[in-house]
């Protein structure tokens, strides 16, 4: 049997990469309950200690302990812990991976 040579890709040529879209933040981390609750936990000695650990220019992030996503309390002090966006970054994909298997993370800064 002979090859169909004449037949071209009806697909073309794909892009190298597809943008991700841009992330937009929940309306919750707009509220003025999360923006009082982020001006108060800005006066505690856990936001210093991370000021101390990021690196020159790097965000702080006021995070919540156990995920809204895995049943964390919204506006619980207790719930929150101020991580540098690099410490941020690491704990959530660690948290994604976990939801993805089914299982709830619920660690802190300990990344």
């Amino acid at each position: 049997m002979g090859k169909l040579k004449a037949l071209g890709s009806r697909v073309g040529s794909m892009p190298a990469k597809v943008k991700a879209a841009p992330k937009v933040a929940e309306g919750f981390y707009s509220s003025p309950a999360w923006r009082a609750l982020v001006a108060d936990r800005k006066r505690d000695p856990d936001y210093h200690l991370a000021l101390q650990r990021a690196k020159p220019g790097e965000r702080m992030i006021l995070d919540h302990k156990v995920e809204r996503k895995d049943g964390g309390a919204d506006l619980d002090p207790a719930n929150t812990e101020w991580l540098t966006f690099s410490e941020h970054q690491s704990k959530t994909a660690k948290a994604r991976a976990a939801r993805a298997q089914g299982r709830t993370w619920g660690g802190g800064s300990k990344v």
